[in-house]
């Protein structure tokens, strides 16, 4: 398994250089926030990572999760982790001072979690999933469910859960079957069995509380008829205190492709006691909370994914020995020259780093974007930041986790046959990061989001959002000679975008089908020209720091000329997507379902 080490480097670039974070917690009133703050809890955060839970990825791999009569022990080393975790107060970074929390920048604990999710990503899935249980309490309970729930998932002494999936039901919520049937007291008895819950059962936190999808009697068939719960695995007094065990259960866990140190299990509700959040039949539109914060800690894991490989990758090609280059030997008084000088390793090697570093910030992007949907008093401007929201988180989702199993299969290809052996480690980067592509949402369903509800939804108001802060900056810099190979392809991509949108939408006024088979590739393209633009500011927040100062200057320049191998190398294979859109749905609906066969 690679060593892994904070990119404290990186991080502090795209906060601070790139994205002016101490202009922009200064704005939004984080006074705490200050820039010895920010370094202070980086380092912190790098320490905790490299040195706590890091060491445990691979154990945790090869041990597992084991269940005994419903209970679930996770791997050696967690619970002391996950303790220390807590005692570090990493929990309440950015959470809601009057329940305990810090009240620091979303942004700033995302860049926390990024260093978590690859340091471990099993383990930062236990912790992970509170988040959103937190934010939809937050925007949904009432005060009394805040009183009994929040200080302790802020503190992390509790975790939370997300109930969405039935064995019969995934994507289609609507065909959901778990119960919920009122109590006296104005509880619910919920009863029905819920799969692939990540972390809902475990030995690190006193109490689970479960965010539950269910049925109410006489409800509307479909989603129109789907309210939202809170079903915590010990009930709790009014004054959040843990009392008796609810009648919730772990009915096993699964055996999987990866993320094996993460509990996914199978959970029973028997009569178990819930309380509604929100408006009966609303829960659907409640849980979007949950699902929206869930989506950008995926596409986390994408950069994750891309930054483990990457560096596992860098440090075998600087080491491994094969062959000549064919430019000429590098390394003469060896036996052959390494890895790294030859072009196809170079080539895996900048696809790994341009997407863990665009990757990285875009969502230190995204996370300041949730700072003003929390923070800025301008609702002008706080709209704005949800509607571009809405448009870049299944793009990030989606896209940076695609991205990030080909980063994953790069660093396996990197190390040859070695990759495939599982004493390096490359292989279970690979495995635990498949899965990151298949929930909060698949491919396609985030695909089918951008194109169907986001852009012909809004009628291209949200794209036009985002295009209102690209088309400027591309204005700023068009006559600088030094951008030109930036710009210009921005630009012409930015058309393109809008030209692909309004083909669909004319397509599928005769053809619906046009639009699911256009979503992948669209969503691939406006990835691949969403992480271009970010490229581009990088590439110009470089060259003004090489023109104001020698300082740094290596690591300036390599930004440049990962963003040149990203215009050059990555955002070509849009074009291919832009051919797959045009080529329209008749090909993939020709053949009748009778006839695949094999």
């Amino acid at each position: 398994m690679p060593e892994y080490k904070a990119p404290l480097r990186d991080t502090k670039f795209v906060m601070q250089e790139l994205l002016n974070c101490e202009a922009h917690y200064e704005k939004l009133g984080y006074e705490d926030a200050t820039p010895d703050m920010i370094d202070a809890i980086l380092v912190e955060a790098s320490k905790f990572t490299e040195q706590v839970i890091a060491p445990l990825n691979q154990i945790g791999d090869q041990q597992g999760c084991t269940w005994n009569e419903g209970e679930v022990t996770t791997p050696d080393g967690f619970k002391d982790a996950y303790s220390q975790y807590v005692e570090g107060g990493w929990p309440t970074l950015s959470q809601d001072i009057n329940f305990g929390g810090q009240g620091l920048p979303h942004s700033l604990n995302n860049a926390v979690a990024e260093m978590m999710s690859t340091a471990n990503h099993s383990f930062a899935m236990y912790p992970g999933l509170s988040h959103g249980a937190i934010a939809t309490l937050e925007d949904h309970g009432s005060e009394l469910q805040k009183q009994m729930f929040m200080p302790n998932l802020v503190s992390g002494e509790w975790t939370g859960t997300m109930c969405l999936t039935e064995a019969h039901c995934g994507t289609d919520l609507g065909m959901l079957r778990t119960k919920a049937e009122p109590n006296k007291d104005g509880s619910y008895a919920l009863s029905g069995s819920k799969i692939f819950i990540s972390a809902g059962e475990h030995d690190l936190s006193d109490n689970i509380v479960h965010i539950v999808l269910a049925r109410t009697p006489n409800a509307p068939k479909g989603v129109k008829g789907i309210s939202l719960f809170i079903v915590p695995k010990f009930n709790v007094s009014d004054d959040g205190q843990k009392q008796d065990r609810n009648q919730v259960a772990c009915g096993s866990i699964e055996h999987k492709m990866g993320i094996n140190a993460n509990a996914t299990c199978v959970i029973n509700f028997d009569n178990a006691k819930g309380y509604l959040i929100g408006e009966e039949n609303r829960g659907l539109n409640c849980m979007f909370t949950f699902m929206n914060s869930a989506r950008l800690g995926v596409a986390m894991e994408g950069v994750a994914a891309a930054e483990l490989a990457f560096q596992g990758s860098v440090a075998y090609a600087k080491d491994r020995l094969q062959m000549r280059s064919l430019s000429g030997a590098k390394n003469p008084d060896g036996n052959a020259d390494p890895i790294i000088v030859h072009p196809d390793v170079r080539r895996m090697l900048l696809t790994q780093k341009s997407i863990a570093e665009g990757g990285r910030a875009l969502i230190g992007y995204l996370g300041q974007l949730v700072d003003a949907t929390h923070a800025e008093k301008d609702q002008t401007v706080k709209a704005r930041a949800n509607d571009k929201l809405a448009l870049l988180t299944p793009i990030a989702k989606a896209f940076l986790t695609e991205m990030g199993m080909e980063c994953a299969s790069h660093g396996v290809q990197v190390y040859g046959g070695h990759g495939f052996i599982k004493e390096w480690g490359m292989e279970q980067i690979m495995r635990d990061t498949k899965i990151s592509c298949l929930y909060e949402g698949t491919t396609g369903i985030q695909a089918l989001d951008l194109l169907a509800r986001k852009v012909l939804g809004s009628k291209g108001k949200l794209l036009e959002a985002f295009a209102a802060e690209v088309l400027p900056f591309c204005k700023e810099n068009a006559a600088d000679e030094h951008m030109a190979e930036f710009i210009n392809p921005i630009l012409k991509s930015l058309e393109q975008w809008q030209r692909l949108t309004q083909t669909i939408g004319e397509k599928a006024m005769t053809n619906p089908d046009e639009i699911g088979a256009a979503s992948v590739d669209y969503l691939m393209f406006s990835g691949y020209v969403t992480l271009a633009y970010f490229w581009a500011r990088m590439a110009k927040t470089a060259q003004q720091k090489l023109a104001d100062s020698s300082k740094d200057a290596k690591f300036y320049q390599a930004k440049i000329k990962t963003a040149q191998f990203y215009f050059q190398r990555m955002l070509p294979r849009a074009k291919g997507h832009v051919a797959c859109i045009l080529n329209g749905a008749d090909s993939l609906m020709a053949l009748d379902s009778e006839d695949f066969i094999f």
